[in-house]
């Protein structure tokens, strides 16, 4: 596992994702925010999912799209279908923003460099999808080194050769913890861990890491939440200091977060 040397230039890896990407004029936003703070001399990691996308090119090829409670059971076409949509399509859409807004990208998955090792993900067991067991990140570091901003997408590859569709926030917070962030943001199509389902402005300005498991428990934080937020803890766990949990529709919303600051009731802060 490769680290960068933090006293040399802040490191903020980003997890992009959910219907904040699907908007052509937000997303060359965001990409735009990603070359600025490139220039202002952060270092930058873009790791992207993709499940409306992929959901979309599974429609087209006639296959169908299968949930296990709630989470994407991936066959063996759907990891092809994986490789195209979210290493191919996505993946180089997300670049072509960057240095059309005057950036350097590259785009790569989770299989280039080894980064996520994987194994099968049992419980529940949702095909070829992988729980992550080791980052390689030393890839991403001769990257950054070289002035890139790496895009990600989150396929990894497995000890015998398969491919492995992976949660793209379990695998942007692995990144993460890998590179010793400063800190990790997750972009997605909410204001934030909400305490009130029905009520946009119930945003919870601050968690400390301790108390997701209750809050958990208690079913303030439920569904396709209750991956985010575990991460974040494993993340600040490890020694990142914060994760912030924003709302990538809001305008310059990367920018914000990277500044340490959100518009009102547009992001959770999860710290230790």
């Amino acid at each position: 596992m490769a680290v960068l040397d933090n006293n040399t230039m802040p490191t903020i890896v980003v997890k992009y994702g959910g219907a904040a990407m699907q908007s052509e004029s937000l997303r060359a936003e965001v990409m735009a925010d990603a070359v600025a703070l490139m220039r202002s001399g952060v270092r930058l990691v873009v790791v992207h999912g993709g499940g409306p996308e992929l959901s979309d090119l599974q429609k087209r090829l006639g296959l169908e799209t299968r949930f296990v409670d709630g989470l994407r059971y991936t066959d063996e076409a759907t990891v092809e279908a994986a490789l195209m949509a979210l290493a191919g399509k996505i993946n180089k859409g997300l670049v072509t923003r960057i240095q059309a807004a005057g950036g350097r990208a590259v785009g790569i998955s989770g299989l280039d460099g080894g980064i996520l090792l994987c194994k099968k993900k049992t419980e529940p067991d949702l095909g070829f999808v992988g729980d992550v067991v080791q980052v390689d990140s030393a890839l991403l570091v001769v990257l950054l080194d070289a002035g890139f901003i790496p895009v990600v997408s989150t396929l990894g590859l497995g000890e015998d050769g398969q491919v492995y569709n992976v949660n793209a926030d379990t695998a942007a917070g692995r990144i993460a913890a890998a590179l010793g962030a400063d800190k990790f943001v997750v972009l997605s199509d909410i204001p934030g861990v909400l305490r009130d389902k029905e009520d946009a402005a119930s945003v919870i300005p601050v968690i400390e890491a301790d108390e997701i498991e209750d809050l958990i428990a208690s079913g303030v934080v439920a569904g396709g939440m209750i991956p985010k937020v575990r991460s974040a803890a494993e993340v600040v766990a490890s020694g990142v200091a914060e994760v912030l949990i924003a709302d990538g529709r809001v305008r310059h919303a990367l920018a914000r977060a990277a500044a340490g600051e959100t518009a009102e009731n547009t992001g959770t802060v999860i710290r230790r």
